[in-house]
């Protein structure tokens, strides 16, 4: 049995891994908007920071970096709402869980998103580009 930190990891891994063969530019945009992420929860809020990545994303996403906004919101939404421990399980729409549910789950969700963020943010240095054309 794996403990909820090798879970964290293992789906940060995942979520990159899945990344690889999108273009360049999407990738580097993608990770400069995750290191961004944490911090932007940190000052603003869960909430906040999502509709932030989701109002990026647009409508309909059509550019490298509208499609990187949405995966980023995305990602996190994934983790937050999976059916099998998830702070909101098998919820749609990560947004819409937030408004509707108690403010200790709101908590409970900040964090946990904080401690994927974590992972996440580190699996992207070591695998995406940068604006620079580092790998890390």
């Amino acid at each position: 049995m794996r403990s909820v930190e090798q879970e964290r990891a293992a789906d940060a891994l995942a979520r990159v891994a899945c990344l690889s063969s999108r273009p360049e530019g999407f990738g580097k945009r993608y990770r400069s908007y995750i290191d961004g992420l944490g911090p932007a929860i940190v000052m603003n809020g869960l909430g906040q920071a999502l509709a932030t990545e989701r109002a990026a994303a647009g409508a309909e996403p059509r550019s490298d970096d509208e499609k990187a906004h949405h995966e980023a919101y995305r990602s996190l939404e994934a983790w937050l709402c999976r059916s099998d421990g998830g702070v909101y399980p098998s919820e749609v729409d990560l947004l819409e869980s937030i408004v509707a549910n108690d403010e200790a789950l709101y908590l409970r969700a900040q964090v946990e998103a904080l401690a994927w963020l974590e992972w996440h943010k580190k699996c992207c240095r070591a695998s995406l580009a940068t604006d620079a054309g580092e790998e890390r």
